[in-house]
């Protein structure tokens, strides 16, 4: 029987973390996809679950491993389902995982995601590919990524143990990617790396790469995530700085405000290099939000009260904060821990600071002049990662100038402009 005429199997796809894990996802996906697989957002008709992991944080590498456990009734129901477990929790968890559950059929860590099409092959679980693979439909935001790996060591960080060092994709791939992505409907492309803005092809660097990603036809603005502080140099600004596909939002985790902390978190920068670094920025008209972590073993009153201070003095659009979580296998593991009490009541501090960051960043923009890309009819977001709303409607996917009237809470009121 023709490939083309062999049933369709289904796969169920459940991905967790962030956005780099989505295009990870996406990109396992055609490999099932060449070997006859369509996607499905029904379990109980799915051939296949393919777990896409995350363990930056122990919550989410729990969720992750206690979904896997509940499949055990799934698969007994038909023993000839298959369970992929992959991702960043796949491979740091090796080889026990399968110990514990037996069910399993194929683990693939991150470090292996280039060579997935291979593990499928060897596992002899599943048909030989018949077919290029399909990707799945991008959206409005279409998900690149452009390298893989970190060469930081951040000392509460597992993220380069468990996806290894720095390394680009070839530059013409990903901008093939991108007319792949653009072609399937996506206006808005997002490279992702995770220090994304070291990115160098030989003589193509980040800002290069960001100019001629917004040249290829049909993409109407370009995001990133997440940078480095370190990466953002005058050269990077002069590079982007006319370009006005180039969104204008971007999130930076500065995780501490203080130097001593920073230094300690091997973080590669102190707290005035930070904040020199943001004030470029945004001088250069970008908006930036970002992540902090409270309760580092070695973070003192005094150090907290400087991550207090930053927030005041950075001007975040927002802030995403969390306690300290130690992740096995860390160098901060093994430091002394803060008692829950303490953790709890400067989360409860900060978040208190944060609040309204949000509301005050979108009051500052009225009376401003907002391009944006609309993703309903009568909403989508500014370059600068707000949300607009206008009265008349818009093609989803559609860019407009407009004028903001007004601002409630974190949405903005603008009127067209004629």
């Amino acid at each position: 029987m023709p490939p083309s005429f062999l049933p369709m199997k289904k796969v169920f796809i459940q991905t967790y973390g962030c956005q780099m894990n989505l295009a990870d996802s996406e990109e396992m996906f055609t490999h099932l996809s060449a070997r006859g697989y369509i996607r499905t957002d029904n379990l109980d008709e799915a051939d296949a679950v393919l777990i896409n992991t995350c363990t930056v944080r122990d919550h989410a590498e729990h969720k992750a491993v206690s979904f896997l456990g509940r499949l055990a009734a799934w698969k007994r129901e038909n023993p000839a389902r298959r369970i992929i477990f992959a991702g960043c929790a796949a491979e740091r968890l090796g080889k026990s995982l399968q110990k514990k559950y037996p069910f399993l059929d194929i683990l693939s860590g991150a470090k292996s995601i280039e060579h997935f099409s291979d593990t499928l092959n060897e596992s002899g679980l599943f048909p030989p590919q018949t077919a290029q693979g399909e990707m799945l439909p991008p959206g409005l935001t279409g998900y690149v990524t452009i390298m893989r790996g970190c060469n930081f060591a951040c000392t509460y960080c597992i993220v380069p143990s468990v996806r290894g060092p720095i390394k680009c994709l070839p530059h013409e791939e990903i901008l093939q990617e991108v007319r792949r992505k653009v072609a399937a409907g996506a206006k808005e492309i997002m490279l992702l790396g995770q220090t994304v803005n070291a990115y160098q092809d030989g003589d193509v660097s980040f800002a290069d790469l960001l100019n001629r990603t917004s040249q290829i036809p049909g993409v109407v603005r370009v995001g990133f995530t997440s940078p480095h502080p370190i990466y953002f140099t005058p050269q990077f600004l002069t590079a982007v700085k006319d370009n006005p596909k180039i969104s204008r939002h971007l999130h930076l985790p500065a995780q501490s405000g203080s130097t001593k902390v920073l230094q300690e978190m091997k973080r590669g920068y102190t707290r005035e290099i930070l904040l020199e670094k943001i004030k470029a920025l945004q001088a250069a008209g970008f908006f930036i939000s970002t992540d902090l972590i409270v309760g580092f073993p070695t973070e003192t009153a005094e150090d907290f009260e400087q991550t207090l201070s930053l927030v005041e003095e950075a001007n975040f659009t927002t802030a995403y904060c969390y306690k300290y979580s130690p992740r096995q296998g860390t160098p901060a593991a093994r430091m002394k821990l803060h008692s829950q009490e303490i953790l709890e009541q400067r989360l409860e501090n900060l978040l208190n600071k944060v609040r309204g960051l949000a509301e005050r960043a979108y009051q500052a923009q009225t009376g401003t002049l907002q391009e944006v890309l609309f993703e309903t009819p009568g909403k989508g977001r500014s370059s600068g990662g707000f949300w607009v709303k206008v009265s008349a409607p818009h093609p989803v996917g559609s860019v407009a100038q407009v004028t903001v009237e007004k601002a409630v809470g974190t949405l903005l009121f603008a009127r067209e402009n004629k």
